[in-house]
């Protein structure tokens, strides 16, 4: 829901308020978290308090462009749809505002940083405008210390032939709550890319969320690594709002000890979107008997002249490969970490950025090679 009778933040710091006192945190028996049990976060009544962020400042610029951020902010992620926006809307106190003027090429990526806050709730809040034939990378990283609750919101308003490559690192604490939303609005022309990658948190929930204009291309590409008893659900959701669009996803999951993931992709052509694009895949690697993973790839054609696909997979290291390696003097372990290292890399040589991917590279190589999966547990 667009709140367009909202005419200032305390409006809409009132309808989100109204909106989650109404409705509550999610259970179990709302279809769309039912794998995910809340219950935890709910019990730990963690405080609020303001987001610690490194990066360019909502609060400067809600003083310095006041109009430009009421125009964006809180207009395209629902807080009506979803509690945890709700609760973000009602409460942030802190966050991170972008703008990239029209005709402009940031030749450098946009870092923003949030730091979690041990024994504390903060919820952050990022608003990103790109003008139209604007170019620009945004890295957007979560980490912290001991046990806390991340609750994020991200829109993301991309412009007409502008091209976005956003990046969300979650390396938060494995002790740690992190609850999130993205959600992009392409117009004309555009080009977005999204990577989501999680490594951190206890209990972690994504929803990706983006609407694609005439002629736009969305790109959502995501990778969890879950492990002991961590608990990644991932839900996706690309509305293909208007014709001539295409949109590309490719989320896979790598599982070990007790952990758990979730999956749900949806992607939705509308009746008057004719000629979609669009291609979803869905791959988990799975190297526990404890581990297991919910998937659910989900397709609603609505228009008569498309192209759609969708698939998911779950499986184990194929044991030709492991025994193809070893014929050729690679001992058991490495063989092993080679293709657990290969099944990640398919998503992150797909980040734009060197220097995240080298990052990645390093973090993944480094577990592997000093401690195995099962260890780690």
């Amino acid at each position: 829901m667009i709140m367009e009778t909202a005419a200032d933040l305390s409006e809409l710091r009132k309808f989100a308020a109204e909106q989650f006192e109404a409705r509550g945190f999610p259970t179990t028996r709302d279809e769309e978290w039912r794998f995910t049990n809340v219950a935890p976060i709910v019990k730990s009544s963690f405080p609020v308090a303001p987001a610690v962020v490194e990066g360019p400042s909502i609060k400067d610029a809600l003083e310095s462009h006041p109009e430009l951020v009421e125009t964006h902010l809180a207009r395209y992620a629902s807080a009506a749809d979803n509690p945890f926006v709700a609760l973000n809307t009602a409460n942030f106190d802190g966050g991170a505002f972008v703008h990239v003027p029209a005709n402009t090429v940031v030749d450098q990526p946009v870092r923003i940083e949030y730091q979690g806050i041990e024994g504390k709730t903060t919820h952050p809040r990022t608003l990103i405008v790109v003008g139209a034939n604007s170019r620009v990378q945004i890295i957007e990283r979560y980490s912290g210390t001991g046990r806390y609750f991340t609750n994020a919101v991200t829109e993301i308003v991309v412009g007409e032939n502008a091209t976005v490559e956003h990046i969300k690192l979650n390396e938060e604490s494995l002790e740690a709550f992190h609850v999130a939303t993205i959600q992009a609005k392409q117009a004309r022309n555009s080009n977005f890319k999204q990577h989501n990658v999680t490594l951190g948190g206890l209990l972690v929930r994504n929803d990706i969320n983006s609407i694609l204009a005439t002629g736009s291309e969305g790109t959502v590409n995501g990778f969890y690594f879950a492990n002991g008893q961590q608990h990644i659900d991932n839900h996706t959701a690309i509305d293909h709002a208007e014709a001539h669009a295409a949109s590309h996803e490719l989320y896979k999951g790598i599982l070990d000890g007790h952990s758990s993931a979730v999956f749900n992709g949806k992607i939705l052509v509308r009746k008057d979107a004719q000629k979609t694009d669009a291609k979803q895949t869905n791959k988990n690697l799975v190297l526990s008997e404890n581990a297991a993973i919910n998937t659910k790839p989900e397709l609603q054609i609505l228009a008569d002249d498309v192209r759609c696909t969708h698939g998911a997979t779950v499986g184990q290291l194929d044991n030709e490969s492991l025994f193809y390696l070893q014929a050729r003097g690679i001992n058991k372990d490495d063989a092993r970490n080679l293709l657990i290292y290969a099944f990640a890399r398919d998503v992150i040589d797909r980040i734009g950025v060197e220097e995240i991917r080298h990052y990645l590279e390093k973090a993944l190589f480094e577990v592997l090679t000093h401690k195995s999966f099962a260890e780690s547990a």
